[in-house]
């Protein structure tokens, strides 16, 4: 019995231990391959959820623009969509937690179709994970 209790001790602090540690952080670059995913989710679809739907362009290919930058104005276009939500809320939240900026300036003045603007975030975002790949490479 003092075996069997001791077992259940260990277990019980091993699970306490665990419990107590903050999540691992997700990378970017898994983060990255989320976006791309669910864009590609989107794309596959009859339709583009709200398709019709007019968002700020982002020009990414802007080169004085950083990254970050550009990720938080993408994050600012499609918080505009509010009819389909919940199909863009994983979307937002993965663009948030890679650029972390609280605001950015994003001009209305040009809008695009979200139909139009998901396969510029998709390659965009595809372009950095292989940055992000190639930084990685010794």
């Amino acid at each position: 019995m003092l075996p069997s209790l001791k077992a259940a001790f260990a277990l019980l602090s091993l699970l306490e231990f665990v419990s107590s540690r903050p999540p691992m952080a997700t990378s970017p670059k898994v983060k990255l391959s989320e976006i791309t995913h669910h864009i590609q989710q989107l794309n596959s679809r009859v339709q583009v959820p709200c398709n019709d739907t007019r968002v700020p362009q982002v020009t990414f290919t802007d080169q004085e623009l950083s990254e970050k930058e550009l990720l938080c104005q993408a994050t600012t276009a499609l918080t505009k969509v509010t009819r389909c939500k919940k199909d863009y809320e994983p979307l937002i939240i993965n663009l948030k937690s890679l650029h972390r900026v609280t605001s950015c300036s994003l001009s209305n003045e040009n809008e695009i179709y979200l139909r139009n603007f998901l396969p510029e975030l998709g390659n965009f975002t595809q372009g950095m994970y292989r940055r992000l790949g190639r930084l990685a490479a010794p």
